[in-house]
Parts: structure tokens; sequence; C-alpha cells
């Protein structure tokens, strides 16, 4: 390809290079000729001429992700725009440039061309919404304009086609232009502004200057056909006409929720919504439509047990095919006549003999030599330590080490001589050397396993330095901290000074190797524990002279050592070999490297050093920094041993070090992968190669291939390839295997992958004081096909998994430990690390901290990857870089992600290399302590084994043969009864009987100072009470107000607007005494009228009502200007104010003709959001009062105590009715009070030993928040609750058993017995159903099987079974009271314990709904309802309830059996999903079990998609832990996806009067974006 106008002498020199480097790699055949042309444009597309008929192919600047495939350093081609000097920062390895190690160019081709073809099925995933202060992490300057719609362009709308850029570039001059889409400014609104390319600058465009220059590029945009482009955003509205918000009231019946805004959207179900969240939502489920991979079996068992979807094996899955494989030997360990006996011997030898040789030379953190120590030295420091050991601790008599005795070793790396003191101290003392991490504090990552590593090897003394020491943290008395998990120690501090010399008839005893413990090195296994591998002395001997042997070691080699000398490679050839030749090592530890990454390469040049043993992460830090040296020269190395060389992307690492170094001398035979285990030590290195002879070949396998355990040479899709570099040959004098890694040893074909495992003197020997687990490891004898031994010897299992090349040459694909079983494929950690690394943009994440692991959801395993985000990475960035690292891996290892999540930077637990501590990464994800900044959740993709959606069955049994069916299988069907209400006993009581005004009036002449009520104030002091007398005298003036000023008639309705206390029962009684019909509404709050007044005045409206009765402060607040910016405070009817009223008698008292007249009316706002009024006639109020009377006991002398909100259902009728007609005293609490003065209602009940109270559960809950910790407390106060009888909770829903329970287990201590809390039920229809009263058994709990409620079945199970939830009997049903259960669709009876809709008969259920539009039909179908079969004259209401009945063993007051009533949950409520009924309620306390900050949640559905809201209690920061959490626990119990998650401040679900929870007004709120939440996340 010519290169059209550009003068090559003309660039600057770093191109010049680069180009060059193209050019041999062609010459090479490194490179392909297509690959040469992309990265030869990609370099010169900077300085071509920008032309206005600029050629496309040359501008094709690789737009997908913009990755550089180019494997020189200087990665980034600067963009047009950036400076030389701004260039060469951005190659400094810390500024974000690419990090080989893990980067074959293969792979970062693969990955763009995996996104590539994304691009097709191009979706917008929604991006979350994040709350601005939730994490302050990003400056200032990179905040993008929040966007209306927060449609992330991402993967695919950022390779646009290059005809685009083309444009883009001839008609924008300056390319650092903003595209502005529509601005909205909202708290919560994501920035998402449309990013058009990678590769450079982003290209924006300001939309106010240049209109025409907008337009042309809305020309572009429309003209040139983006197969991906974004949905079109129907969503932008102008700022200005979103001012206009109207705050919905609860709906009415019949009135559309969610119109609060301006900009509409239609969505799946119809629903009109606000913009954002539905884009959103709406995004989510384009997103979902698309295909599972593994398509769903086609079969559902409609049993109770729910069968998980087990995928079915795939035919075309490729087998094995080779023969199996012969044992792989390696050559003969040669005999030397001078080898010494032990490796001690050697250290003498070289004591004795050449004392002034160099051994070891330390650096200092710049890089400088610190110290050297000599072989003399060296073996009188050893000398004087192993006879302080053994001499000098403890006395003659007792001392306090033996041999073989283990001691742990604690020193830092950056003081290597004082360990190989230690160490070899420890060897000539015979006692057993533990090398560990020096614990920096006491939360160290992993120091709890380091303590069991210690306990198993019983190791109580500890050596170390004094500097060491100092450094370690200390209690404040001094002493050294007990660390967590370990045994206790005694330290000893091992620096020269403290050391004595031997006496001279003192000679350490060295005899020749046998099978005792030398050494014990730790090792970290896949869950975390840590467990020691011990070497026998005659392992350690013959593994130094295999190493010799393979390495070619010489006595007076020069060696430079970048590894970690404690354990692993960096023991075995810088310590041990090292001394047995002879050899000066130079250790440059991790400190210094991190300080100077050229550090080893100088280290090589100035010593000229043989030998160099490293990382991959040095050969790619050296790179990185070797731009500052010129004066380096690699010539003089003949070994250059790469320990990590079985990692996937050390291919790439060791080609790139070698492209840069080898005009500097490095001679590419000399690079020498290796592959080592703990318990194996070296399982195999490559050897040296000849001067010019070719290069050992490289595999290019099938990553598919690799999924199943095959080995396929990948030809298909080039996308899908994993390039490994074969580690050499098998260790002399060892036998090698491949066997399957799980299950019994099988030997593998030879086209299979499996573990790899060797036979060989030079291994280790066991888990020291492990024996069990030291079987499976290191005694396995393989075997064939058949099963049978293929001999005598014994295997150890390496942990690493590989196959046998050509050549007998050695390959490892993976370890055991980073193995990832996902649905019967495996994936290897390392692979899709190195997948996610090659995903632009990088500057998103640090290169060298990511974690990826799976964890066990659902019956399967599920992959996590978590990486730390750069600080100065954008929301939009991460977003970005997370939604195609989902893409690439889908697309290269076809495999779903579960969850992607970024932390802060340096927030996730790191091993004492600095490496992530994968198992504490995995614990802190599963407890919720990893504070991500943001976080993708995929359960939608992965998840694929949910068992089928249920489908309903036609109901082919009619209820009739149901009812036939049950009566022969013997079950009786679902009814139950309270008993007779019986006749009226007492003549007298017959006047009052009828009408409550009269029982008033009668009370008032028969019993005048009786004293009805007493209301208390948060001091618990009585500030006002009513005698009967004073109750009917204040009632009276009521009626004469509201006959002189109300103009009212018979039979208007008259709201009642009071406070809880005695004005409201007075002005119910003045309502009665005048004809007028009362409704008794919660006043608005002062402080938050806007939220509280549309209520009020949408109660006003639905009821006509023709006056109001109120307090004077409720009056002028009605009248307010903060009330008019809510309502229309012109329109009110007549305000009449009851405070100082004159003392005036009515004409006449008004009695009803009829008992059916309607006394009045309960307006209540259901759970749903509905507002219902139901009318209450004369005749119900007075039987529903004598059914409590007669279930409570309740006569005139008894005094009962209510905490209850008085506007609606049992609360209104026990605080304003029931006394009246009973007799009793109540005693009233106001809930509010209890928020100034939470011991209010228990400290009542103790002063005034009331035997009955009721409560709501928000009081119950107040007092068990409250005061559970203060019980103490109370009982000193006195606080007595022995004498309460019943505590009955006033409820319309399902009993909250766990609260109930908590409240009779913490106040127990101050008498309250467990028998006393009970509940009650009622609905719209029938106020009370039921109340557990003073007679009648104790209400009982069963267990049901969750999965069995979903089909609507009841399944009774034992107390502790899985899935089993508690339910309670809600109370005992009230006399006169009669319930049935009925299935709702075909309205027939059910069989006992069978799950169905609550229907009852009484004769004090409501008459009916008050409804304005008089839906006749709908109130029929509510209240005078027959069976489709059975007893079809009776006429019954239904309760829109399901629940069951059940006779339990227990005798009620008659003697016969007891029949309870089990409320599972309302049928409005209820969720249908997957074809099965859910209750909110029950996915709820799920979520709020999963995380100790989740303080309440609520779930509703929104076009199929499972929402959960989820209170935080806990900092912000926790916000995004809740996320996975909240996905994992309704996956595993409840089997359902959740589609959104959203995270809010704690008191944001709105709750009603009766403490249950507002779902609908939540839903609409979050609908019309109102929730301010912390964190919106959308699972994909």
């Amino acid at each position: 390809m010519a290169d059209r106008g550009v003068d090559l002498s003309a660039l600057p020199k770093e191109v010049r290079d680069q180009l060059a480097e193209l050019d041999l790699e062609l010459s090479e055949g490194d490179i392909t000729q297509k690959g040469y042309e992309k990265k030869r444009a990609k370099l010169l597309a900077p300085y071509v001429p920008q032309t206005p008929n600029v050629d496309l192919s040359l501008l094709d600047v690789q737009l997908s992700p913009g990755h550089s495939a180019d494997p020189s350093p200087s990665t980034e081609a600067p963009g047009p725009s950036s400076s030389s000097a701004s260039r060469h920062h951005r190659t400094h390895r810390s500024g974000g440039a690419r990090d080989e190690r893990y980067r074959s160019d293969i792979h970062t081709e693969a990955v763009q061309a995996a996104l590539a073809k994304h691009k097709e099925e191009k979706m917008a995933l929604p991006m979350p919404t994040k709350r601005r202060s939730a994490f302050v992490q990003s400056p200032v300057d990179n905040y993008t304009p929040p966007d209306t719609s927060s449609a992330s362009e991402d993967e695919g709308s950022l390779r646009r086609q290059a005809a685009l850029s083309a444009v883009l570039a001839q008609s924008l001059q300056s390319p650092d232009y903003w595209i502005n889409r529509s601005v909205q400014s909202s708290s919560t609104s994501s920035s998402a502004s449309s990013t058009l390319s990678h590769g450079e600058p982003k290209t924006q465009i300001q939309p106010q200057p240049q209109p025409q220059l907008t337009s042309a590029l809305a020309d572009v945009l429309a003209h040139t056909r983006i197969e991906n482009s974004v949905p079109p955003d129907v969503t932008s509205s102008t700022p200005q006409e979103r001012g206009s918000r109207v705050d919905l009231p609860p709906a009415v019946r019949g009135m559309s929720r969610g119109q609060s805004r301006c900009s509409m959207l239609d969505t799946a179900d119809g629903v009109p919504v606000n913009s954002r969240v539905s884009t959103k939502i709406q995004q989510l489920l384009n997103t979902l439509k698309r295909p599972k991979r593994p398509p769903l079996s086609e079969f559902f068992l409609d049993d109770a047990e729910e069968i998980v979807e087990v995928p079915q094996p795939d035919p075309n899955t490729p087998k094995p095919e080779g023969r199996q494989i012969i044992p792989v030997k390696g050559e003969p360990l040669g005999v030397v006549s001078n080898w010494p006996p032990a490796l001690q011997a050697a250290l003498a030898r070289w004591g004795a003999t050449q004392a002034k040789s160099p051994a070891l030379t330390a650096l200092d953190i710049t890089g400088k030599p610190l110290y050297t120590l000599t072989y003399g030295k060296l073996w009188s420091r050893s000398l004087k330590l192993a006879y302080t050991l053994l001499n000098k601790l403890g006395t003659k008599t007792e001392p306090v080490l033996k041999p073989g005795d283990r001691v742990a070793l604690v020193y830092p790396n950056s003081d290597p001589g004082m360990f190989w003191v230690a160490f070899y101290g420890c060897l000539l003392a015979e006692v057993i050397p533990v090398p560990i991490e020096v614990p920096l504090s006491r939360q160290d990552a992993g120091s709890q396993q380091i303590g069991f590593l210690l306990g198993s090897c019983g190791v109580s003394l500890a050596l170390t330095s004094e500097v060491c020491l100092k450094g370690l943290p200390k209690t404040p008395n001094g002493e050294i901290m007990q660390f967590k998990g370990w045994p206790r120690m005694k330290w000893v501090v091992t620096d020269t000074k403290y050391l004595t010399k031997p006496s001279k008839d003192w000679q350490p005893h060295i005899p020749t190797a046998n099978t005792d413990t030398a050494y014990i090195e730790y090792k970290a296994s896949k869950e975390g524990t840590v467990m020691g591998v011990a070497v026998s002395k005659i392992s350690m001997l013959t593994h130094c002279q295999a190493l010799s042997q393979a390495c070619n070691y010489c006595e007076g080699e020069t060696l430079v050592n970048v590894l970690d000398c404690k354990k692993d490679m960096g023991l075995w050839h810088g310590v041990l070999t090292s001394v047995m030749n002879r050899i000066h090592t130079i250790t440059v530890p991790y400190a210094v490297m991190k300080a100077c990454p050229m550090s080893w390469v100088q280290r090589v040049y100035i010593h000229k050093a043989r030998v160099a043993l490293v990382k991959c992460r040095d050969l790619h830090w050296a790179m990185m920094a070797h731009r500052d040296q010129r004066d380096t020269n690699l010539s003089s190395i003949r070994m250059l041993i790469v320990a990590d060389g079985a990692n996937p992307w050390s291919v790439s690492s060791c080609d790139a070090f070698l492209n840069v170094f080898q005009s500097h001398g490095l001679k590419p035979e000399v690079i020498c992968p290796c592959a080592s285990s703990p318990e194996a030590l070296t399982v195999a290195i490559r050897r040296p190669g000849a001067r010019g002879a070719p290069l050992p070949a490289r595999a290019i396998l099938s990553m598919g291939g690799l999924s199943h355990g095959v080995i396929r040479v990948n030809t298909e899709d080039k996308n899908s390839a994993l390039t490994v570099q074969d580690v050499g040959h098998v260790m002399p004098g060892a036998l090698m295997c491949i066997v399957k890694p799980d299950g019994p040893p099988q030997l593998c074909k030879t086209d299979e992958i499996g573990e790899i495992v060797i036979n060989s003197r030079a291994g280790g020997t066991m888990y020291y004081g492990l024996p069990g687990v030291t079987k499976n490891t290191f005694e396995v004898i393989p075997v064939n096909q058949a099963g049978a031994p293929i001999g005598e010897i014994a295997f150890t299992r390496t942990g690493l998994l590989g196959f046998v090349g050509p050549g007998s040459l050695v390959f490892v694909v993976g370890k055991n430990e980073g193995l990832l079983m996902v649905s019967g494929r495996r994936h290897n950690a390392d692979d899709l690390v190195a997948t996610a690394l090659a995903v632009e943009p990088v500057k998103t994440v640090y290169r060298g901290r990511i974690a990826v692991f799976s964890v066990t959801v659902f019956y399967d395993e599920r992959i996590v990857i978590v990486a730390e985000q750069r600080p100065d990475a954008s929301e939009e960035d991460s977003f970005q870089w997370m939604s195609r690292v989902l893409q690439a891996i889908d697309s290269i290892h076809q495999v779903g992600l579960y969850c992607l999540a970024l932390v802060p930077a340096n927030t996730l637990p790191k091993t004492p290399l600095g490496g992530i501590h994968i198992c504490e990464t995995k614990q802190s994800f599963l407890e919720g302590n990893l504070h991500p900044c943001n976080i993708l959740m995929c359960p939608h993709t992965c998840v694929t084994n949910l068992p089928k959606p249920r489908q309903k069955q036609p109901v082919g049994v009619g209820p009739a043969s149901i009812m036939v069916g049950n009566l022969v299988a013997g079950k009786r069907i679902a009814q139950a009864a309270g008993r007779e209400l019986g006749m009226v006993e007492d003549q007298d009581l017959i006047r009052k009987h009828q009408f409550l005004s009269e029982a008033l009036q009668w009370r008032a002449q028969t019993d005048p100072d009786h004293v009805l009520y007493v209301l208390l104030n948060a001091k618990g002091a009585a500030v006002c009470t009513a005698t009967c007398v004073q109750l009917h005298k204040r009632a009276e003036k009521i009626t004469a107000a509201l006959m002189e000023r109300g103009s009212l008639n018979t039979g208007d309705n008259v709201v009642l607007l009071y406070p809880p206390g005695i004005d409201l029962i007075a002005a119910f009684y003045g309502c009665l005494y005048a004809g007028v019909i009362p409704v008794t509404v919660r006043p608005p709050h002062p402080q938050n009228l806007a939220a509280t007044l549309p209520t009020v005045r949408m109660i006003i409206d639905v009821s006509k009502a023709a006056c109001i009765l109120t307090t004077q402060p409720l009056m002028r607040i009605l009248r307010s200007r903060e009330a008019a910016a809510s309502v229309n405070v012109k329109t009110w009817p007549t305000i009449i104010d009851t405070d100082d009223l004159p003392r005036k008698r009515p004409p006449q008292i008004y009695k009803p003709p009829t008992a059916e007249m309607l006394a009045y009316l309960d307006f209540s706002v259901s759970t749903t959001g509905m507002l219902t009024g139901v009318k209450m006639s004369h005749a119900a109020v007075s039987t529903l009062c004598r059914s409590i009377k007669l279930q409570c006991e309740l006569y005139s002398s008894r005094q009962i105590a209510i905490c209850l909100d008085p506007y609606c259902g049992l609360g209104f009728v026990l605080w304003c009715l029931s006394s009246v007609y009973s007799g009793h005293q109540s005693i009233l609490i106001p809930p509010l009070e209890l928020e100034c003065s939470l011991p209010l209602w228990l400290s009542t009940l103790s002063q005034y030993k009331i035997r009955d109270t009721f409560c709501s559960y928000s009081v119950m809950e107040l007092c068990t928040k409250g005061l559970g910790t203060q019980t103490e407390m109370l009982k000193a106060r006195g606080l007595n609750l022995s004498c309460v009888r019943s505590c009955v909770v006033i409820a319309e829903e399902r009993p909250r058993l766990a609260l109930t329970q908590s409240f009779s287990k913490l106040f127990k201590d101050l008498g309250l017995s467990p028998r006393a809390v009970s509940t009650a039920f009622g609905s719209r229809v029938n106020l009370a159903i039921c109340l557990q009263g003073t007679a009648g058994p104790d209400p009982s709990t069963v267990f049901v099987d969750m999965k069995s409620l979903r089909h609507d079945r009841v399944r009774l199970v034992e107390r502790g079974a899985p899935q089993s939830l508690p339910l309670m009997e809600s109370g005992t049903i009230l006399p006169g009271v009669r319930v049935i259960i009925v299935n709702p669709e075909t309205r027939g009876p059910l069989g006992d314990s069978h799950l169905g809709e609550i229907w009852v008969n009484s004769p004090h259920s409501a008459s009916g709904y008050y409804t304005i539009y008089g839906e006749e039909n709908l109130q029929a179908d509510h209240f005078n309802t027959r069976l489709s079969f059975g007893e079809p004259h009776t006429l019954w209401a239904r309760t829109g309830y399901l629940g069951f009945v059940k006779r339990t063993e227990l005798l009620d007051a008659s003697g016969d059996r007891h029949d309870a009533l089990f409320v599972v949950g309302s049928l409005d409520e209820t969720l249908e999903l997957r074809g099965l009924r859910y209750h909110p309620i029950d996915i709820e306390t799920s979520v709020s079990r999963a995380h100790r900050s989740i303080a309440e949640s609520a779930v509703f559905t929104w076009t199929n998609l499972l929402v959960v809201v989820a209170e935080l209690s806990g900092s912000e920061q926790e916000a995004l832990d809740l996320v996975p959490l909240v996905t994992n626990v309704v996956l595993e119990e409840h089997h359902l996806i959740v589609g959104v998650v959203v995270i809010v401040d704690p008191g944001v679900i709105p709750i009603n009067s009766r403490g249950e929870k507002q779902r609908m007004h939540l839903r609409d709120s979050f609908l019309a974006d109102q929730l301010d939440p912390i964190y919106v996340a959308y699972n994909m």
C-alpha cells in the first residue's frame, strides 16, 4: 500500500523505529500481510495529510474499540492533537500504556473481531443510574453532560463506519468538539454522551454555535446507514416542558397512573410512563429478547417439586479420539562423583575452601548493591545460628528446640541475607524452616490461613530480624500482636550481635540426605486454605541436582534473581541450587522492581550475569521502562528462566521482550519458560537452544475444544484461539503422565487435556500434618481405560492442566485452581483475564488487578470478574469497557458472565507480592464487603437452567367434580366459622342495640360520670378525658353547629379532619346525631403538604363531602399559601372548626328509620394504591361491636389501651365505636407520640395494668427496633408487662411472624407472656374477620413449602425444611362470621389445606363500595357473590386475599376441633412471573436477609421484569454490594431473575398507616423518576 503523501523521513524517530520493527516482523513471518498493513496504516494515520478526497482505506483506523495491535512498546499511536511531549508521557508505563504481559496480538485482534461481530446484533445496554454524590471518584473535568435517555452508546455505536469518521474529519476542523445530546439536569441522571470513536480523542460537536454543521452531521448520520445505531431516542424532550410536574394522589379506580411527566412512551403493556427510566427498561427488554444460547428443552413437570433444567449433552461436543497416553520419561539423572552427600555439606565445603567467594548480593531500594555475603560469612553465621538455636534457647536440661521441630521464618524480601542465614542455620541445626510472609497488620489478606498452616505444622517459634520485629504491629503494652487465627508464638531475633559463637568442641551434625523433612513451603489452595508442602532432605538434594543438570549450572556463575526467595523457583534456584554450585546470586526484591523496573536488566549488564530468573511481569516492566536506558546489553545471558512461562499470556510477554531487547544482545534461544507446582517442584523446563537452531513451535488451540477438555488445532474461527508455548521437557530423572483432573486418575488420550502427574525423587512428600489430603495428591496411581492401575509407582498431582505435544514437549494450558466449571464446560480464569485485558479502552482498569472466580448460584457455577478501576476513568468509559468485556468473553469463550464489578483503586485484598488475593476477594463479594463503584450483572444471559415457565392448564375439571373429588378423598370442604352471636342477653341493651347514637345517649343518662376515653400525650399524662355525659354534650354542640352553619340535608357526607384524639370521636357522634354521614380522613402532614394534601383533597372530592369538620390549626393549613401550591384551596366545601363552639343543644337528635341506613364511610388506600371507600350500615356497626365485645369479653369495668391510627378499618372501630357500645374505658395513645417517646405505649400498659391492648405493626416495629436494646433500663424503671393478657396487632395482611416473635422475645424479660401477642385480620369488604380474643386456643403456626405456594398449592412441611415458609394463624374467627376458601377462577369451594380466595359471610360485612362512577357490577361481584356449586343461596363477600383453612388438633370453646384460618396475601399484590404466583413479601423477606445494610425492601413488576427496591441503611459505598447479593438470593430462593435493582435511602418506600408497603406508589414514583435513587442497576 503506497504511503500517500507521507514523507517517511519527516516522521518522529519513534514512529520510524516502529515501522522498521514492523518490516522486520513481516520479513520473519511473525505477522500476516493484512495485519502488517493494518498496523502500518494505524501508525501513519496521524501523519496522513487530511484532504477532502482522502482514501477511506487509510482512515480505517480500526474503529473497533481502538486496539492498536502493534507489539512494540510505544503501543498507542498518538492522536493528531497530542504533542510529542504528551506522547512520551503516554508511553511511560504508568500512563495507562498497554500491559504486554497480558496481551498477545492474536488475542487483541480476536477481541476486536469478536466485538465487531457483535455490532450486527447491536443492543444498547441500559447504563446504570448513579447518584452523583455516591462515589466522588471522577474529577469535575470529565463530567459529561447528563443525558435524558441514558441509552449508553456502548459497544457497537463506537464502531461507526469509516465513512462517518471521514466525513467528520472533513467537516470538523478541530476534533475537540462536543456532541451534546439534549441536556436534562437531574440529580440521578447518568452521564452518557455519545462517543463516536475510541482510538482518537472524542469527536464531539456543540449544537449552539454552528447550526449548519450540526445539520450536516445529522445528514451524515441519516445517510450512512449505520447498522448498529442506538434505537431512536424518543425520550429527549426540551428542558422547559419538563417543568410542569404534578404529584398524583393515590390513583382512584380507573385513573391511569404514572402520567406525571409530559414526555410519554407507550411500553409493552401500554402503560404510559416517564421517559428516562422506561427507556432503560425498554432497552433492557430489547436486550433480553435476544435468544439465550442453550435453547430450553420443551418440558416442564407440573409437580410440586420444580425441576431444574438440566442442559442436554450437545451431540456436536468434540470427543477425544487419540490413543491412551504413554508415560513420558525424563533423561536419566547423571551421576557426578563430586556431588555433596547433603546440601549443608556443599555449604560447609565452600565456606572452608572458597570463603572469599561471593554468595549473595542484596540491593537497596534504589537498586544499588547494599551488601555482599561471602560463602565464608554465610557458613560462619549459619553455624552460629544453629548453635544458638540448639543450645542457647531455654536451659541445658530443657531446650526450647530439638532437631525435627518446625520454625517459622519471618523475613521481608528486601533482606535476603538474613533469610539465607536463617534457612541454612535451621538446616544445620536440623530444625525444619517454614518460610512465611511478614504479617503487616491484623487484617492481612489470608493471615488466618497462615495461622492454619502454622497450626497444622505445629510451629510455636518464629525467627525474624530486629528491623522486621520493630515493624510488626504491637499491642499497647509493646508485645507483638496476636494475629488472627495464629497459634501463640515466641519470637527470636537472629541478627549477628545476638548470636553466640559455637564452643570449640561443637560441630553441626550433617548426615547424608535421607527422607526426613528438610523444609516446608507454603501453598494456598483454590479455597484459600494454606497448606505446607514438606520437602525431604533427599528431595531437596535431588531437585538441586536435577536443576543443575537441566540448566547446566557451572561453579562460579552469576545469577540475577527477581523472584521471591522464600518459595518456589526463587528458593529452588536462587537459594538452594546456587549454593550447591557456588553461584553468586544477585537478588532484586519486589520493592526495588516497583521503584526501578529496569534494575534487573542493569544488574545482568553490570555483572555479566549468565542466568536470570524472572516472571512475565518483570519482562513487561523492563520493556516499558527501557526507553530511558540506552546502554544495556544482555548478550551475557545464556538462560532467561521465565518462572510463569506456563501462563497463557506469557507467549506475548516473551515475544515482546525479545522484540525490544534483541537489539541489545538478547539471543532468542535463551528464553526458557518453565512449569512448576508447589507439590512436584519443577515439572518441566525448556533447555537453552543451540545458537541459530529453530525455535520451538507454538500450539494454536481452539478455545471451544479446550472448554471440553480436548486438543483441537484451531482452524475455523481465529477469534477463539489460544496460543501456548511449550515449557520444554520433563525434568531429569522424572516420569510424567496426564490423567483426568476429576474422578479416578484415569490416563488421558493423546488429544485430551488433563492434569499433569509426576513421579520423581525430587518432589514434595506430603502436606505436613494433613495425612488425608496428602493421599489424594502425593500417592496417585494412574489407571487405564479399564480402571486397572498401570503400575506400582505413585505419582504426585501437580495441579497443572496440559498435554504432551510432539517431541515430548510439555504444554500447560491452565491450573486446576483457576478452573471454572460452568454448565459442564471448563474455562480458565487466566484466559478470561487475558480476554478482558485485550478490550479497550484500557484506561478504565489497572492491568494487574483483576480477579476472576466463580460462585455457585442456583445449581451452577457463575463467573464473576472484579477489577480495580482507575480514579480518572469516567462512568461512561467504565460502563463501555464492561459491556465490551461481556461481549468479548461471550464471543471468544462462549460463556456468559454473571457479574462484572469495578472497585476503587487499591481496595482489593493483595497477596504479599502485589497480586490479588482471589479467595479473599470472593469472600468479600459474597459477604457484600467489596464496595464496587460500578457493577454489571448479567443473570439473564448466563442463567439458562431455570425451569420452563408454567403454562396455566385450562380448567377441564368443573368445581363440582373438585368438590366430589375432595369428598371421595375424605377431605372436608375448607370452611370455618366463629361461634354464634346468640341472643342479646340484657333487655336493657336492646335499646342501644340498634344504633350507636342511642347507645351513647343511654349511657349518658344511666352512667353519666363513667370515663369512656383517656387521651395520653408523649409524656404519658392524660391530656383529655371524656365521660359518657361529656362526650354526649360535645357531640350535641357539634350537631348544633352542623345544623346552623352547614345547611346540610340528612344523608350528606361530612369529612372529619382531626388528629387522633377525643375531638374526632365527638365529631363522629355529632354527625350521627345530625343524621349526616361521617367520613374520617387523616389530616395532611404540615411538613409534607405536597405529598399528603392531594390525598385529602381526593377523598373530599370522591366522597362529595358537603362540609368539613376540623380544628383551627388544620383549618389554617387548609387555607394556607403552602396548601394552594398543591391543591385548589378556593373550592373547599364549607369548613367548620369545632374548637370553641357555643353551648347549644340541637332541636332534635336524628334517629335513622331502619338499621340498614348508612352509619359512616370508611375510606382507605389499599396497598396497591387504590383508594376505596366502603359503606357501613348501622346494623353492621352494632353487630361488629357486639362481635368484638363477645370475643374480647369487654364490659364497663375493663380498661383497654389502643395505639393505632383511628382513620379506617378496625382501628377506627376500636378507637371510636367499641367503648360506646361496650362501656369499657379506652386509653388512647396516638402512634405519632411514640416517635417522641418510644416507651410510651409499653409504660402505659405497665402503669395502668392493662390486660388487653391493640396496636399496629408500625408501632410494634418502632418498639422492637427502638427499645430492643433498652430492656434492662426499662426493667430498672419498674416496667412490667406481666399484666398483658392479649396484645393484638390490627392488620389487613399476612401476619408478620418474624416481627411478632422478635417482639415477644425482646420483651419477655419485662414479663410479657409469649402467648399474649396475636394478630387480627380484616379487609375492605369486612373490617374484622379474625381477632384473637380471650377465649379459644392460641394461634397455631404451620410451615408450608414455598415452591408449592407458587403453584397455588399448600404443602405442609416440617419446621426447618428447605424452602419452607412459616405462617401464623390470623386470630380466631369472630362470632357470627363464616369463612370459606374458594377457587377464584371457577368459584367453587376448595378442600382443607388448599390455597384459594377467602370469602366471608357475616352480618357486619360492609354493604358495598362507595363509588362515584357507580360501578355496580364490580360492587356486586365483591359483596354479594354466590358459589358456583355447593350451597348456592348464601351470599358471600370476596376479601381479595388468598389463604387456606386447616383443621387443627386444638379444641375451641365449644369442644370441637378448631379450624384455623391462614392468610397468605392479597391477590391484587401477587406477582405473576414465569406462570407462577409470587407474594411480594416472600421475595422481600429474602432480599432483606441478603445483606446487613438492607433496612427494608419492596418488589413490584413492570413489563415482566422484577424490580427490587432496597433501602440502604449503611454508607453509600455499600450500595453496589447489594446488587449481586439481592440477585443471588432471589435466584436461589425464588428461581427468579431480578430485572432492576434500585438502591434508595431509608424511608423512601412509602408505608400506609397500618405499616403496609405501598408498592404501587413506589412503582409510580420509580417510573416517574422521583425516587432520587442512590443507584439503579439494570440486570442484563
